[in-house]
């Protein structure tokens, strides 16, 4: 049965070291949840206080609106997925695998049907006898996946469960993980510092930096409405463009850069005139070639990189300001090292945000 998981106020220190710093968060029933941000921001320290592998300096944390503060990990019923797999090397895949049936005191004959059809679940029943020890990289993280879903957790966590294997296999085991999460409709939590798996699996995403949420949202919500500049440029590719805001009125803007007056209508927050800010803009929105009468501007072409998919282009405006862009699906070249080409920007793709300190 799927549960929720409220995070209220939890704080988490080492010494004098805060890993986590006073967050909130409910994540609902059969959520697929993501903890996103850079190595030392916390998540990972989170993930172990919802484990119970830690107690909380402070706050609560509640399952189903039950505190589990004080309630120990092997009460929990969590199912946990390390990123060194954490697998017993002297045993096989079935013994791995029912590791935790064995300790809740399960028949033998439940115990193998349950490891059947999680083995089914993960594509390795033809394992089943294998000392663990001789499986691949992506076998053993199966194995350590089957492992915590055998015992039908509450909830599942994931603590960057692909960062040891090669891409290939990590959009494999991405898109498995979706799947079974689909089927099972278990509360997940996973941590990562990969934003290619946050936002091509997650119903939602925290983003942390320093111990603490920066922005809560679906990926499309974070990607195309970023709440500041770190969020913008750690979730995906981003340009800036420093400005001071000129006038503001009905969510639309003016703003005086030094490479001309931007118009944007996307503002997300409180500016006042003469405010700096740095405005978000996406590589894929900026049109080669394109005039709109208003946010175009002229540029020379510096390196161009075709990449098959797509064709990237460095855009010089100024001595100190290069922009990226992006064209997809490319069928032939925009323009060569040195052109000088206009480009536009709607003013739906310019995004004002405060400047980060």
């Amino acid at each position: 049965m799927s549960i929720s998981v409220e995070l209220n106020r939890i704080t988490k220190s080492f010494d004098t070291t805060i890993a986590v710093n006073d967050v909130s968060l409910t994540i609902s029933p059969g959520e697929l949840f993501f903890l996103l941000g850079p190595s030392g921001c916390g998540k990972s320290t989170l993930l172990r206080v919802i484990a119970g592998f830690y107690r909380p300096d402070a706050g609560m944390l509640k399952f189903d609106g039950m505190e589990m503060n004080n309630v120990p990990p092997h009460q929990r019923n969590t199912g946990m997925v390390f990123q060194n797999y954490a697998l017993w090397p002297h045993m096989t895949v079935a013994e791995n695998v029912a590791y935790g049936l064995v300790l809740r005191k399960m028949g033998k004959s439940e115990r193998e049907e349950k490891i059947q059809s999680v083995l089914e679940m993960v594509q390795m029943v033809e394992y089943h006898d294998r000392p663990v020890n001789t499986l691949s990289g992506g076998q053993q993280q199966r194995i350590a996946l089957a492992r915590a879903l055998v015992i039908e957790p509450s909830v599942l966590l994931l603590d960057e469960p692909l960062s040891n294997l090669d891409a290939a296999l990590r959009q494999n085991l991405r898109d498995e993980i979706r799947e079974i999460h689909k089927r099972t409709q278990i509360t997940t939590i996973y941590v990562t510092h990969d934003q290619i798996e946050a936002i091509s699996m997650a119903d939602r995403m925290a983003i942390m930096k320093d111990g603490m949420f920066v922005q809560v949202g679906s990926p499309r919500e974070i990607y195309q409405s970023p709440s500041d500049a770190f969020v913008a440029s750690f979730v995906g590719e981003t340009n800036f463009i420093t400005g001071n805001i000129q006038n503001i009125s009905d969510g639309n803007a003016t703003i005086e850069t030094p490479i001309g007056t931007l118009y944007s209508e996307r503002i997300y927050h409180d500016f006042s005139p003469g405010q700096e800010v740095s405005c978000s803009i996406r590589p894929e929105t900026i049109h080669l070639n394109g005039n709109t009468g208003i946010n175009t501007f002229s540029a020379e072409i510096g390196a161009v990189t075709y990449l098959g998919r797509v064709e990237e282009y460095e855009l010089i405006l100024s001595d100190s300001l290069k922009l990226k862009a992006i064209i997809h699906d490319p069928g032939t070249k925009t323009g060569v090292t040195h052109d000088t080409i206009n480009i536009s920007l709607s003013p739906n793709a310019v995004i004002p945000l405060p400047k980060n300190d």
